[in-house]
């Protein structure tokens, strides 16, 4: 696999990944993502009646959330460009939280199919660093925002301190490729620590933030600096 991965690769490499994500998820962080993503979702401040858009849903535990806090009158939209993941969530929800409003679209984080200023709040996770172009995908969510509308988007983070580089170095190569490799899933997994290498630090997403159009951009580092939260909001003029 290519150490630079085109978006197609990166959809085929989430549609294969799809059946295990979750458990994946649970066990690499044992447990915390969710704790996480509670956090994103604190920072939009969604309120009963709002609509919602969660960016890169994969199987949908970021949109059940943010739904949870809409209701009862409020909807979300999550939004994938992998089929797989989007028949996981459409399933679990019709399984599992029917009493949610949510609804599942297909489609391109760079070019998002709604009209400008549709949606009240917005969440991303672990999605900004797989796109194949930040800048376009921070534009989009500023025109899909309503004004003074906030979004979330949490992401891996590079840490400042050497002994924690070292350790999150350590844990990508010696805990999550092998966990990995159990599930059959080497490669898909590999793409962690390069992906990382390439993402931008705090400073440079808060500055693509503003050329985007957000007038408010905030980078807040947690879990020990290994994962971070990028939160902006679209002041009205």
């Amino acid at each position: 696999m290519s150490p630079t991965p085109l978006s197609s690769d990166i959809q085929a490499i989430f549609n294969r990944i799809a059946p295990v994500y979750d458990d994946l998820n649970q066990w690499l962080s044992l447990g915390q993502h969710q704790i996480w993503k509670r956090m994103a979702v604190k920072w939009v401040n969604p309120q009963p009646g709002d609509v919602g858009l969660d960016l890169c849903c994969g199987s949908g535990d970021l949109a059940r959330l943010l739904a949870q806090q809409v209701q009862p009158q409020g909807k979300v939209v999550g939004v994938d460009f992998s089929s797989a993941q989007l028949a996981i969530a459409h399933h679990r929800q019709m399984t599992q939280y029917a009493h949610l409003t949510l609804e599942w679209v297909e489609g391109d984080v760079l070019n998002l199919p709604f009209e400008a200023a549709t949606f009240d709040c917005a969440t991303m996770g672990y999605g900004l660093r797989n796109v194949t172009d930040i800048p376009r995908c921070l534009q989009e969510i500023y025109r899909v925002l309503k004004p003074n509308a906030r979004a979330a988007i949490l992401d891996f983070h590079q840490p400042q301190q050497a002994w924690m580089q070292t350790f999150q170095k350590w844990y990508l190569r010696s805990v999550v490729v092998p966990v990995a490799q159990h599930y059959g899933l080497t490669d898909e997994y590999a793409y962690i620590t390069p992906s990382l290498e390439r993402f931008p630090r705090g400073s440079e997403q808060v500055k693509l933030a503003v050329e985007a159009g957000f007038k408010q951009a905030t980078h807040y580092p947690i879990a020990a600096e290994l994962m971070s939260v990028l939160v902006v909001s679209k002041v009205s003029p």
